[in-house]
């Protein structure tokens, strides 16, 4: 792993317990932080949240043996949401893959839509301190025959957005990609290239916009120049944030760890910083949601001096490798994939593309964390045959064999 490398997950692992959604006020003025949620989760919604926290992981882990890039950003939030929507049209054998790789194998099909749309609520009017916006969308080829049951489910479980594009049309893209633009306050403008290319039948696309402000801030007066030390030894400078205070800590021979909060408590960041002599891909290969939540259950409030670098990165990465690793590899073959759910025609069609772009800026006042996932599914179409270069002809009687003319052809 190269210098000043980060591995982030951005996930339903950041959903920490919280009260409601009012705002009570304590000594001061100053809302009171949130405890617990505001309602129970049912059973279905607690069988979502594990699998997806099972997905994260999983697929942090194959992106970061992947991926030879200084830092990673991801969300398996807004890969898993995509890949339900696309799940909903997936029949047989794809449809078991799909859902053992998203971690629903044990939840049924119904009750993971219901989930999706609990949690979307949840989420979005989670805590006022923080903004969170999180849009859907399918974008169905024109002359394409899409179900309209599959569609429904897009509209009624997922809030999709869903239009009918002339994806032979130059603006086609443009349209796409200002929704995406739109629905991530511009900070990542384009998920789809500037033409279409003939075989794309649909685009099914996740967006999360976070925005949320520290609890307690960096003092930007604090903040300096500082060294920071790469996995391969190399020394650079990074702008060092500091703040005190009581904050949620752990310590173990493996790592040492912060739980930093947004707002008023519903959202975090949680920093895993390795232990000296540790290599941070060697803890990210061990972590898995079982151990994410024994962690999680072991931090204690503490009175702490954190220095983190301030950063901003950008990151783009094709999901596809990574999801077939995890199990999901039905879909993505053509000839094999049954989306029989989605289109009359759907054993003609597979997933050509599951592609992330996500963006993060941590500074003394907060985070914004942006994502954006699209699944691309096409159709097969008939061999093309171009005769674009010198060519021979030959006309023939074919039920005796005899040939009439014959040619050479090389300026039509």
């Amino acid at each position: 792993m190269k210098a000043g490398a980060v591995r982030c997950v951005l996930g339903a692992a950041a959903l920490v317990a919280v009260s409601g959604c009012e705002s009570p006020t304590g000594p001061g003025g100053k809302p009171e932080p949130l405890k617990a949620l505001p309602r129970e989760l049912s059973a279905a919604e607690r069988g979502l949240i594990e699998g997806s926290n099972r997905f994260a992981f999983g697929l942090l882990r194959e992106v970061d043996r992947a991926d030879t890039a200084s830092n990673i950003f991801i969300s398996p939030l807004s890969a898993s949401m995509a890949l339900g929507m696309t799940t909903n049209g997936a029949r047989g054998a794809t449809l078991e893959e799909m859902r053992a790789t998203l971690g629903f194998e044990r939840i049924s099909l119904n009750e993971m839509n219901a989930s999706y749309r609990s949690l979307i609520n949840l989420l979005r009017g989670l805590d006022p301190g923080v903004e969170m916006l999180i849009g859907n969308s399918i974008w169905a080829r024109r002359d394409f025959p899409v179900e309209p049951a599959f569609l429904q489910t897009g509209r009624s479980y997922f809030d999709a957005e869903v239009a009918t594009l002339d994806f032979a049309d130059p603006g086609a893209a443009a349209t796409i990609n200002n929704w995406v633009s739109r629905s991530t306050r511009g900070r990542i403008k384009t998920i789809v290239g500037e033409r279409i290319p003939g075989n794309v039948v649909m685009y099914l696309i996740n967006a999360i916009y976070f925005k949320g402000s520290w609890t307690q801030q960096f003092d930007p007066r604090r903040t300096r120049d500082a060294p920071f030390t790469g996995a391969d030894g190399s020394r650079r400078t990074v702008k060092m944030m500091h703040r005190r205070g009581s904050v949620r800590h752990l310590s173990t021979p493996l790592f040492e760890a912060v739980d930093l909060p947004y707002g008023r408590g519903a959202f975090s960041m949680t920093v895993l910083l390795p232990a000296r002599g540790t290599d941070l891909d060697a803890l990210v290969a061990r972590l898995d949601a079982g151990e994410w939540q024994r962690w999680m259950g072991q931090f204690a409030e503490r009175e702490v001096e954190v220095a983190l670098p301030r950063f901003r990165i950008e990151y783009e990465k094709q999901l596809d490798a990574a999801l077939q690793a995890l199990g999901m590899r039905r879909a993505f073959r053509a000839g094999e994939a049954d989306f029989t759910g989605l289109s009359p025609l759907g054993h003609g069609l597979w997933v050509s593309e599951v592609k992330q772009k996500t963006y993060v800026d941590v500074n003394e006042q907060g985070t914004e964390a942006v994502a954006v996932t699209s699944v691309t599914v096409v159709e097969s179409l008939p061999p093309s045959f171009v005769v674009d270069r010198p060519f021979l002809v030959v006309i023939r009687e074919r039920f005796s064999g005899s040939i009439l003319f014959i040619g050479k052809i090389t300026a039509p």
